[in-house]
């Protein structure tokens, strides 16, 4: 079942449930799928890349926004974008743990040929690919620096 469709039955479910939480997040991924479905240039439908790529950064808005609001003591909007950003990770894949990503990401290093820092961006090339969805792209860069300055 394509995202869309799978999104408006967890939207019936969630307002059937009266989950408050999960509506809105469900709603707010909704109208992300249609307005980049709708843009100028789209052919109307949306590819699994394009669909996880919206996911991806409807998750990372939400931890940002939950991080700010930590920081400024606002515990009460923070719980409601980390409910949000619950009911979001469930449609993305497993994220990889620090180990996980410090294993595959030497693979890479080796793999593209990287020596030093001046070949971060051929490393994170190929990263992002390969962790399309599975981790940040914040920690992925912190890892391939830490891992091509030794």
């Amino acid at each position: 079942m394509a995202l869309k469709q799978q999104i408006e039955a967890d939207i019936k479910q969630a307002m059937l449930s009266k989950d408050k939480d999960a509506l809105r997040a469900l709603r707010a991924v909704k109208s992300l799928i249609l307005l980049e479905e709708t843009k100028e240039g789209s052919n109307g439908t949306l590819s699994a890349d394009d669909e996880m790529k919206l996911l991806t950064k409807a998750a990372k808005q939400r931890r940002e926004s939950a991080d700010i609001y930590k920081n400024q003591n606002r515990e009460d909007l923070a719980e409601n974008e980390l409910a949000e950003l619950a009911i979001i990770e469930r449609y993305l894949p497993k994220q990889l743990s620090e180990a996980e990503i410090r294993t595959r990401l030497q693979d890479i290093i080796s793999r593209v040929g990287a020596a030093g820092p001046g070949d971060m961006g051929k490393v994170m090339g190929a990263a992002t690919k390969e962790f399309a969805g599975q981790a940040d792209n914040k920690v992925i860069s912190g890892l391939v620096k830490e891992l091509l300055t030794k």
